[in-house]
């Protein structure tokens, strides 16, 4: 007879967790995009989520940790797919394929934030995009650089390149939180633009 009392196994509790989670930072990114960031209280999200303040506070820390709920999570899948990669081929082809796989798998949580320009915290957001793609360019140029041939400036050349792609995403992330403040612009608007951005790019290194 299986008690009734015994403790779940640690699959399904860890199953339990991320529930809990995803319920946390999809409840806050439709109250932050209906209300505005400065608007939205851990009440009403908790109150959306079905949890309790206390188990809120497990998971975060602030309302604030839950602006770019999964940023962290999105670059690490961004850096497996470039490890996927095909080693022939040319690094920013390898960047850019790596940059698509990532989004087009990455949680709408991240992609709503990414394009929602929250009223009363864009300081908060764009410091905390900043200080990421700084630690994301780092972690890109010491594996861009295992892709090309060996040479003084190797080093230099992988920072360049992935310097210039992250420029590229920023500059659609700043595209897209500015259109949103005239017009409304989907979410699924931030992942059509990354091509174009990514074009952009192999246009103007044609041309130097």
């Amino acid at each position: 007879m299986v008690r009734s009392d015994a403790a779940p196994a640690p699959g399904l509790r860890e199953r339990k967790k991320a529930e809990t989670r995803e319920a946390l930072r999809s409840a806050a990114a439709r109250l932050f995009a209906q209300r505005g960031f400065a608007e939205t209280t851990v009440a009403e999200i908790v109150e959306a989520a079905g949890v309790s303040p206390r188990t809120f506070f497990r998971y975060f820390d602030s309302k604030e940790d839950l602006l770019l709920p999964d940023l962290a999570a999105s670059f690490d899948r961004l850096v497996r797919e470039l490890e996927r990669r095909p080693i022939e081929e040319p690094p920013l082809v390898a960047l850019r394929e790596a940059v698509l796989a990532a989004v087009a798998n990455a949680p709408q949580t991240t992609l709503i934030a990414l394009a929602q320009p929250f009223a009363g915290a864009e300081a908060v957001v764009t410091d905390r995009l900043v200080y990421a793609f700084v630690q994301l360019e780092g972690r890109l140029t010491r594996l861009l650089a295992q892709r090309l041939p060996p040479g003084p400036d190797a080093d230099l050349r992988a920072a360049v390149i992935a310097m210039t792609a992250m420029s590229a995403m920023r500059a659609v992330v700043r595209t897209v939180r500015e259109r949103r403040k005239a017009e409304e612009v989907p979410v699924g608007a931030f992942a059509r633009l990354l091509p174009t951005a990514f074009a952009v790019l192999a246009e103007t290194s044609a041309d130097l």
